[in-house]
């Protein structure tokens, strides 16, 4: 699957930031994972066929909820995006994107590419076209639907499941102040009990369906970039070079794990994108430049006409044999088992972004290289057995790491560009191994907020564990025991998904709830920015005076200590007189960023909260000569809510706005609790 690269994820490398180790996630997910791996090698008969045996009756009795549940998910999410929840940011209302649209898209696309892409995009539309799951092989019909299977395989579908999961994390994490943790999307259906066992189990079930993933997506990597090797210098085709491969991968991991070497793998990941699509441009240069152009066009007519048939495909009046288990099923459980690992990469790149953007940008951008990349390798490769080299075909079909590299072999340079996929290849084994390890790390460790990274140790740990299992699936059966460890592996994952589909929309019902009680209560800015007919309202010059300033931070902290706390402590004494519970209490944002907060409990609701902070924004354009300064920036207080930043400027208000603004907020939050008090979610 997707490789992310490996210095978006991690954000900080220090020991002591370093959260505590769960001790029960660790131990049940590195149990289970070693006791298979010991099996593997003990018993690798015995293994082979319990594994075999396992997915058929996966395949009979449960194929039906892979296929219906990918379908789901991905017409969850789109809803998500279009409907009203789209405005959600996943982040603090106020927040932005760290980074620009470019960058950002630029992230999504390195994303979307991985060795294993490589390997199917000749495997499988050969495959396909020689042994198609319906109709008659080797027809016209049968060279169309070949291409649109793997991009069906590795398209919309797959990328929904790993955009539920971004969205559940970012959510849940940058929004709701909660660990960036599975668990955390099951708060709003079991409430603190995602610290317990529930959690726990939650967790554990995200770790065994990443490392299966991992090693699946490295075994496959293995066996191919051995064949390469094996081309280029003739390193011979064996289980003991693929296991030097395996512990060289590992070890490069490790090491880049320990000494935080970020911005190397971050560079070299970012040049792995450039030289995939250099790969995908020499083949449309050199070869049949207009019959891929018009394929390319054809995939698209005929993925959109047959996605819908395809996404709810269970072949239940056909006889496929194992092609669903070794398609279809196994391509669905690998993208849940990756589904973990990608989101939380997703997650981190996405905060401040609305949902809307979220999910437009997840499954458009790294699907548009996947078409691309798919179209031209795989019309070319059907190309070739069309023409009559019939030999390429049963070759990639019956031995798929072979593949590839016999296909770039038609081409001119085949040195070059063979060496330059394996160069792409062995970085993006590298850099699935260290993002996978830090994943696995950050699950198994009790994470206290969205910022912190698993310790070191853990990482290695982890990164080791993955290797032996790689090696231990590769002596078992190569890539077809991968398979079967992944579909098994993948299912109890999927069941956690349901929950956290559950989970998310249960949020986002009160995320609405929110909005419609400040549409139905007046906005807490109006208080202080209209002058009404009391004594006490500013006259209108003052008013002018006081939108055109643009103060100091030394003069903005003055205004908090001599008017905002005081006006705070006023309506704290009066809601205690009352019998409410409430505290005013010197507070920073999740930025940093200094100010002052009340919070007053409402009985078994959520708390209410009115938070003041300092933030430094650029002096406008329009300011003009009105305030010389030495600096470009000035001070506002900027009024945040449980929810994030309301947008609007306290500073200079009067005791008394500031009093009517805190009620007003007070007002639209008991409006909230009774609207959600009123509803079944």
């Amino acid at each position: 699957m997707s490789t992310p690269t490996t210095d978006v994820v991690r954000t900080d490398n220090r020991p002591d930031a370093s959260p505590p180790v769960n001790w029960v996630v660790l131990g049940a997910a590195a149990g289970v994972t070693l006791a298979v791996s010991l099996w593997c090698v003990i018993a690798p008969e015995n293994a082979e066929s319990t594994l075999g045996s396992v997915v058929t009756w996966t395949t009979e009795w449960l194929g039906w909820y892979y296929i219906l549940l990918a379908t789901v998910i991905l017409g969850f999410v789109v809803y998500l995006g279009v409907s009203r929840h789209g405005r959600t940011r996943l982040g603090p209302e106020h927040s932005r994107p760290e980074f620009s649209t470019f960058s950002w898209a630029a992230m999504l696309f390195a994303a979307g590419i991985g060795t294993d892409l490589m390997f199917f995009a000749v495997a499988e539309p050969v495959t396909q076209y020689l042994a198609p799951p319906s109709g008659q092989p080797e027809t016209v019909e049968a060279a169309r639907e070949a291409t649109v299977w793997t991009l069906f395989h590795y398209g919309i579908t797959g990328w929904g499941m790993y955009a539920l999961m971004g969205i559940a994390l970012g959510f849940f994490a940058y929004r709701m102040n909660l660990p960036l943790a599975i668990r955390s999307a099951l708060y709003p259906l079991i409430g603190r009990r995602v610290d317990g066992y529930a959690g726990d189990a939650v967790d554990t079930a995200a770790v065994l369906g990443t490392i299966f993933g991992v090693a699946t997506t490295l075994g496959i990597g293995v066996v191919q970039l051995n064949f390469g090797l094996n081309q280029l210098m003739g390193v011979p085709q064996n289980k003991a070079v693929q296991i030097g491969i395996v512990i060289v991968g590992v070890g490069a991991a490790t090491v880049s794990a320990v000494s935080g070497v970020d911005k190397g793998i971050k560079r070299l990941s970012q040049l792995n994108v450039f030289l995939a699509i250099g790969l995908a441009a020499w083949i449309l240069v050199t070869g049949k430049t207009a019959y891929l152009l018009n394929a390319l066009v054809l995939n698209v007519g005929d993925f959109v006409r047959l996605f819908p048939d395809m996404t709810m495909q269970t072949f239940a009046y056909e006889d496929t044999g194992d092609w669903m288990s070794y398609w279809t099923l196994f391509f669905w459980a690998w993208w849940i088992a990756w589904s973990a690992f990608v989101g939380l990469f997703l997650a981190r790149i996405s905060r401040g972004r609305t949902i809307r953007q979220f999910v437009a940008g997840t499954l458009i951008i790294p699907f548009l290289y996947i078409l691309m990349w798919v179209s031209i390798f795989g019309n070319s490769s059907i190309d070739l057995i069309r023409q009559g080299d019939r030999a390429f075909g049963e070759l990639a079909m019956n031995t798929p790491e072979q593949g590839f590299y016999t296909f770039l072999a038609e081409y001119p340079a085949f040195p070059l560009i063979a060496s330059i996929a394996t160069f792409v290849g062995l970085l993006f084994y590298v850099t699935s191994a260290d993002s996978g390890a830090l994943v696995m790390a950050n699950l198994s460790s009790r994470m206290t907020g969205a910022h912190a990274d698993g310790g070191r140790r853990l990482r290695i740990f982890w990164a080791a564990v993955t290797g032996a299992l790689t090696i231990a699936l590769l002596l078992v059966g190569g890539v077809l025991a991968l398979q079967y460890a992944t579909i098994i592996m993948g299912l109890p994952f999927a069941f956690v998904m349901i929950l956290v589909m559950v989970g998310l929309h249960r949020a986002l019902r009160v995320e609405a709830l929110i909005e419609d009680s400040r549409a139905g209560s007046m906005p807490g800015a109006l208080s202080g920015r209209s002058g009404g007919s009391a004594p006490s309202a500013p006259h209108w010059k003052a008013r002018l005076r006081r939108v055109m300033s643009f103060p100091t931070p030394a003069k903005a902290d003055d205004f908090l200590t001599r008017t905002v706390t005081p006006a705070l402590e006023e309506v704290a004494r009066e809601l205690e007189s009352t019998g409410v519970e409430a505290t005013v209490a010197t507070a920073a944002d999740d930025e940093g960023r200094p100010g002052v907060e009340l919070t007053a409990s409402v009985g078994d609701g959520e708390p209410f909260c009115y938070r003041v902070i300092r933030c430094e924004v650029p002096i406008p354009v329009y300011s003009g000569s009105l305030m010389p300064r030495d600096d470009d920036r000035y001070s506002r207080l900027e009024v945040h809510l449980s929810r994030g930043g309301q947008g609007y400027d306290v500073m200079d208000y009067t005791h008394g706005q500031l009093i009517d603004d805190v009620l007003d907020a007070y007002e639209g939050h008991l409006e909230f609790l009774r609207l959600e008090d009123g509803t079944t979610l």
